[in-house]
């Protein structure tokens, strides 16, 4: 279904425009928990809240939002996630308590939910073969931006307005994609009405929370936590039941022959582990910035930017490659860029200014949007308008699980390796066990006994832990070269097949 003139780029860039919000959420927040904890009297247990009700129920709800778009119409659905993401948003902006900032957290995430997948889901629909690596490309940007500016654009209302501002900003830019949608988008769901799956609705959702919950709480407590691993392999448990249960079914939640897509499973596949790498860089450079050169929060946003600027360069050029020599010769130099800049990277020593890094953070950029979008195309590739919300939702469903699991690895290595690096003996066990817990209470402790020594040991520390986890991504990014070669087979024949047989199963 198309719309007339340009309408359907309207409603992509509105779309973008409300995406950009999303983003914003995974990471704005962050600078504004001291405040909170102050202002609501929050406590430690209530600060983790905060992030992980967003981030729990977002996880949970991916599936199910795809499924009611195909079920109920795309467009009803996806309005229904904007004016929900919007009162949320409201709704944390004016909150007194801790317990309501959560509730409101809640359906901030539930809102996102029914909005990323299925402002996906809507590129099949509406574009065509050709039109659509530039489609998914702004979607991409606006998804993908939102992230490292959310450091830049919580700094700046934080340092001139309170901290309800870092959701007031999120009104507006809902306001333009609802208005979008509901004047220029047509109405598209499913010829085929898909029943509600509800032990694949159940499994899936109570194992992607499972995982997310146990990897986050990993990140904060380490992987000797049995809690916490306990939870993550309860997770893997049900997905596993749920892979076997829609294997099984005949109204499954997600249709199994789009697995027998080699351009589906591997585009997702190869869109999950640049989400891993993107997630775990944007977890460990903030703190290099603040705890070792010294920026403020906004001045560790702003160093960000060179990667912002590589990404959108990064898509720009990855539309036209694709057109060109292909989607899986664009993926593979796009790791390859990622391994190249990871290794440079890796060699960071504590002499290098802030033009070492702008570099190879910027052919990081230049990678991901390299990989990005053409993965992402390369999966919706073979997914059929009847069944685009359901497949959008289980791509950003991986690629969650992917960035999670990334921050919780990556961040795992770190501490690790900065515990390891650290020389200690000259100073008390409760100086020490301070320092231990972070660079930053490193930084703090150093700073209170004013030892220069104890200074230039925790920066030490957190640099060597710091390279070993970008020569960890640089090795991740060449198993993605290689994966890339040996396994993504591009063929329209296949793609109609699956087409076909997801046309006449549904009959």
């Amino acid at each position: 279904m198309n719309t007339q003139g340009n309408h359907r780029w309207l409603v992509q860039i509105a779309l973008a425009i409300g995406l950009l919000a999303v983003g914003l959420d995974l990471t704005i927040l962050n600078l504004a928990l001291p405040t909170l904890a102050i202002d609501l009297h929050a406590t430690n247990r209530d600060l983790q809240w905060f992030a992980d009700a967003y981030t729990l129920v977002f996880a949970a709800a991916l599936l199910p939002a795809g499924l009611l778009g195909d079920r109920f119409g795309r467009k009803k659905v996806l309005i229904f996630g904007l004016i929900l993401f919007g009162v949320a948003s409201l709704a944390c902006a004016y909150a007194s308590t801790a317990v309501e900032l959560i509730v409101g957290r809640v359906f901030l995430g539930l809102g996102a939910a029914f909005l990323v997948p299925l402002s996906m889901s809507i590129i099949p629909v509406l574009f065509t073969e050709d039109e659509r690596p530039k489609a998914i490309g702004i979607w991409v940007m606006s998804n993908a931006i939102g992230i490292p500016l959310g450091p830049i654009v919580g700094g700046w209302l934080l340092n001139n307005y309170s901290w309800g501002s870092v959701f007031f900003i999120n009104v507006p830019l809902i306001l333009i994609a609802l208005f979008a949608v509901f004047v220029l988008l047509p109405e598209s769901q499913s010829v085929v009405k898909p029943r509600v799956d509800f032990i694949g609705v159940l499994s899936s959702s109570l194992g992607l929370v499972g995982i997310t919950y146990g990897v986050i709480e990993v990140g904060e407590k380490g992987w000797d936590d049995i809690t916490a691993v306990a939870t993550i392999v309860i997770g893997v448990l049900l997905l596993v039941v749920f892979v076997f249960w829609e294997q099984r079914t005949k109204h499954p939640l997600v249709d199994p022959f789009l697995f027998r897509s080699s351009s589906f499973t591997w585009g997702s596949i190869m869109a999950t582990i640049v989400s891993f790498l993107m997630f775990g860089l944007l977890f460990v450079m903030p703190q290099y910035f603040q705890a070792v050169k010294g920026a403020d929060a906004l001045g560790a946003g702003l160093r960000l930017l060179p990667l912002v600027g590589g990404l959108l360069v990064g898509s720009q050029i990855s539309d036209k490659l694709q057109r060109r020599i292909g989607g899986k010769i664009t993926i593979a130099l796009g790791f390859l860029l990622l391994a190249l800049a990871f290794m440079f990277g890796a060699n960071t020593n504590i002499g290098n200014g802030y033009g070492y890094t702008s570099l190879w953070i910027t052919i990081v950029g230049l990678g991901i949007g390299f990989v990005l979008p053409a993965s992402m195309d390369v999966a919706m590739s073979a997914l059929t308008a009847e069944r685009s919300g359901v497949g959008s939702a289980l791509i950003m469903a991986m690629r969650n699980i992917g960035g999670t699991m990334g921050v919780a690895i990556l961040g795992t290595i770190l501490s690790s390796k900065y515990r390891d690096k650290l020389d200690l003996n000259e100073f008390p066990s409760s100086v020490a066990k301070s320092v231990q817990r972070s660079i930053t209470a490193g930084t703090q402790a150093a700073s209170q006994l004013n030892s220069t020594q104890l200074l230039k040991s925790v920066h030490s520390a957190f640099i060597y832990g710091m390279d070993v986890i970008l020569y960890v991504c640089g090795g991740v990014a060449t198993l993605g070269i290689v994966l890339t070669l040996a396994f993504l087979k591009l063929r329209v024949s296949e793609n109609k097949k699956l087409e076909f047989k997801q046309n006449t199963s549904g009959k």
